[in-house]
């Protein structure tokens, strides 16, 4: 009978053991999905952060018309024109076109529904995610305006936080004189061509020659090259030369 306590003794430090093992076990797993969980919450607020960033950079232009953000339009040359061609010339997606100037405002381009041209409701692009040239090509054949900017604009902070206000400021997605795309122009494009020197923001336009305008041989395509971020250049570019005057103003 003197055994049995001895036996007892023994199972119950034996239970013990196991206890503390498995809370041990406990414990780690539930660290371990602590960490994976804050790991998950630090990449969703990386990604979320720039976002918030730039809206909360841009509130400073709450308020204020187009025109006043950025440079005066004295910082923008004079406007230029080439002959456009390439209107309802489709290459299947993924098809590379050579595109003649830095950056294109008329050619040849894609056509799929979803992918080109972009759709009207993004209107700010970064190096990262900017459609491919061919995709927004077809949206200067719609009337688009598009504002390009290069890395020198594009590693500017302030220039940047302008450009997001200008796209609020024409965020409408069913209103169509608010046709506006900024996106970058980037050391791999056309091979790395260039804005003209000292140049770093450029606005192209589909002209059809005329609002109303349906000859081809009148379409032009329409350049004005900037050295800095100008709202007031930009606004009269596109009251100068709106969506209606292009081949086909009334596609999306």
């Amino acid at each position: 009978m003197a055994k049995k306590p001895a036996k007892s003794d023994r199972q119950a430090v034996i239970d013990e053991i196991r206890k503390k093992q498995k809370g041990s076990e406990r414990n780690r797993g539930l660290a371990i999905v602590g960490v994976c969980a804050l790991i998950a919450v630090l990449i969703v607020g990386a990604a979320a952060f720039k976002p918030i960033k730039d809206w909360w950079d841009a509130r400073q232009y709450n308020g204020k018309d187009l025109a006043s953000i950025g440079a005066p339009a004295s910082v923008c040359g004079k406007v230029t024109t080439q002959p456009a061609t390439g209107n309802q010339q489709h290459v299947p997606t993924g098809t590379p076109v050579d595109y003649s100037t830095a950056p294109p405002a008329f050619g040849k381009h894609w056509n799929e529904a979803g992918v080109a041209p972009a759709p009207m409701s993004r209107k700010f692009y970064a190096p990262e995610d900017r459609p491919p040239l061919e995709a927004l090509v077809h949206n200067l054949e719609h009337g688009y305006t598009i504002l390009w900017y290069d890395s020198t604009i594009a590693n500017d902070s302030g220039a940047v936080t302008q450009m997001h206000a200008i796209a609020d400021k024409l965020s409408s997605t069913t209103n169509f004189r608010d046709k506006f795309i900024a996106a970058p122009w980037t050391s791999k494009d056309e091979g790395g061509k260039k804005f003209p020197s000292g140049q770093h923001v450029a606005f192209t336009h589909w002209s059809a020659g005329g609002t109303g305008g349906t000859d081809p041989k009148k379409q032009v395509g329409v350049f004005q090259y900037c050295t800095d971020v100008s709202g007031a250049a930009l606004n009269s570019f596109m009251l100068k030369y709106p969506y209606t005057d292009s081949p086909e103003p009334s596609a999306m």
